[in-house]
């Protein structure tokens, strides 16, 4: 079996594989770890291959012992090629991984995915999560198609799209007066006194990250069995970020992956209203200083990242970086990506988008190279990003109306 233990990223001390997320030796970070010295890299292709068209197609690479039930079909989003994109950036070889395309329109359904079935595999009944929004959907649809009971907690001022999208499905909804910093921090006093519950983003945090990896396998596999040369991908506690590289580090150990020295530059993606991570790499820091959350890009306002030191060391370690952007390039960044490519994404995919056309126009992305561009969640949850960015023509029902419209309109 793979899965061997719960290890420290810092001391690398070992314990059981049950809900604990925090290293007693030193307070590390707690992370699975596996052993894949006798996986065989041709049969390991063959089975993934053969496997369902879910995350559950990287079974060995995920922790559990056997494939385990899960009523959502999660994973195996597109990877589009888009060439008009490119071509308005000056580039060649532009890729987008659109993970709205999953059941809850978002890269979230990964993580839920994966810490529902491990916190029913170690006997909870209650899950709940503090959440920007996209967590609290996936975590009250998967509760609710696993029939458990779901408490979700999120910042009050949240956007209204997504409020509705998480209370449609039955769970306890509970509006917090403050960030999602607050919200986090009530969260995980709540997970110290409420034993048995699975805080998928808390108590059970390592396994709820392995999810993300999954997004790195299907890009590596997407790409016949090979890595991209840049990775533009948006950072808020900066788990996602980190995983996805770890995908693609596994993959190269155990041979699925050729070439086992390629490391693909990382580059992350902050708004300039929460952007501790982008602002520590500017500044040169190791870590994180915490920050109060403003702008439009709620799915990223996490002002303390648990994983911006990890996401800073790799930002720098392959060559990238990680930028901000103002709410107006993320605005121009979601109509770029859709008027190019018709993927309309949240304001996290617009200050993704707009890093990338940031990146481009300054010539550090060298135009023949293959970039993959993360979306992690779907337009529709944050209309009042685009609202009032366009204008609609309304006329009298006759073809006259329209005629005179149309000789206001100018041509290139």
């Amino acid at each position: 079996m793979p899965v061997q233990a719960l290890q420290c990223k810092e001391c690398h001390e070992q314990y059981p594989l049950d809900a604990r997320y925090v290293c007693d030796r030193c307070f590390g970070p707690l992370e699975v770890a596996y052993d894949f010295s006798g996986l065989d890299p041709a049969a390991a292709r063959r089975k993934i291959q053969a496997g369902p068209r879910s995350i559950w197609r990287y079974s060995d690479f995920l922790p559990f012992e056997s494939r385990p039930p899960a009523p959502l079909t999660t994973g195996t989003t597109p990877l589009l090629k888009a060439d008009r994109l490119a071509e308005r950036l000056g580039l060649r070889n532009v890729f987008v991984k659109n993970d709205a395309a999953n059941p809850t329109h978002s890269f979230k359904d990964r993580v839920v995915t994966i810490a529902l079935a491990k916190a029913r595999e170690l006997g909870y009944k209650v899950v709940a999560c503090p959440s920007t929004g996209n967590l609290a959907n996936a975590v009250a649809a998967h509760a609710a198609a696993n029939g458990l009971e779901s408490f979700v907690f999120i910042p009050a001022d949240l956007e209204e799209q997504k409020i509705l999208a998480t209370g449609v499905y039955g769970t306890t909804l509970v509006k917090v007066r403050g960030s999602y910093d607050d919200v986090n921090r009530l969260c995980m006093e709540l997970a110290s006194e409420r034993e048995d519950w699975a805080f998928v983003n808390v108590n059970v945090r390592p396994y709820y990250a392995e999810g993300s990896k999954t997004l790195g396998y299907e890009i590596a596999e997407q790409l016949a069995f090979t890595l991209p040369d840049r990775v533009v991908c948006p950072i808020a506690s900066g788990s996602l970020f980190t995983k996805i590289a770890r995908g693609f580090r596994e993959w190269q150990e155990v041979g699925l992956i050729a070439d086992s020295d390629k490391q693909p530059v990382f580059n992350g993606a902050q708004g300039e209203g929460c952007a501790p991570v982008a602002t520590a790499f500017s500044e040169g820091w190791e870590i994180c200083k915490p920050v109060k959350p403003s702008g439009i890009a709620k799915s990223l306002a996490i002002g303390n990242p648990a994983d911006g030191p990890y996401a800073l060391e790799l930002a720098r370690t392959s060559g990238g970086s990680v930028e901000s952007v103002s709410d107006d390039e993320i605005r121009e960044g979601i109509r770029l990506l859709a008027e190019t490519t018709g993927v309309f994404t949240e304001t996290a995919g617009g200050t993704t988008t707009a890093v990338l056309r940031k990146l481009a126009e300054r010539g550090e992305i060298d135009p023949d190279e293959r970039v993959v561009l993360v979306i992690t969640g779907e337009g529709l949850k944050t209309l009042d990003a685009v609202r009032d960015t366009f204008e609609a023509h309304e006329i009298d029902p006759s073809t006259d109306a329209f005629e005179a419209l149309e000789g206001t309109f100018v041509r290139a």
